[in-house]
């Protein structure tokens, strides 16, 4: 039996805790930035299936491209990246870590803490957590190299 991947594993509490902070005013976009070419299971149309299955309440979008994982940063899915929008100046990136210390396989709930609680410190006001662990999860699966 193979593990699960770990965006699979946190797909329902990512809609929950997503819910959650909308409410509160947080902004919150998904994007997927997986190769169709090496990989059509993770293409728009089932981005659509699982945006409805799992109720995503935030725009779930595809990075055709990959430019904007490459511009990011990315290199697992999911990973997770937190801006926060001070008055006048351009946004800045607080957070760049996991969901929480989950995993499919560890025995360790599904709560979403780490992210969670750099969440809280941006709506309240007060600065993130220093100690930001990294996301883990699948690499991305980048388009193949076309030869010259």
């Amino acid at each position: 039996m193979q593990p699960l991947p770990i965006v699979k594993h946190l797909k329902k509490d990512l809609a929950k805790l997503s819910n959650f902070y909308m409410k509160k005013g947080l902004a919150v976009v998904a994007i997927s930035s997986n190769s169709v070419a090496t990989h059509p299971q993770d293409g728009p149309q089932f981005m659509a299936e699982d945006a409805k299955l799992y109720n995503y309440p935030f725009p779930y979008l595809y990075d055709e491209t990959q430019d904007v994982a490459k511009d990011f940063g990315a290199v697992c899915t999911p990973e997770f990246f937190l801006f926060k929008k001070d008055g006048r100046r351009p946004f800045e990136l607080v957070y760049h870590g996991q969901f929480d210390d989950s995993r499919p396989s560890n025995g360790v709930r599904v709560t979403g803490r780490d992210l969670s609680l750099a969440i809280e410190s941006v709506l309240s006001g007060q600065p993130v957590p220093s100690v930001q662990k990294p996301s883990v999860g699948c690499s991305i699966k980048w388009h193949p190299q076309k030869s010259s």
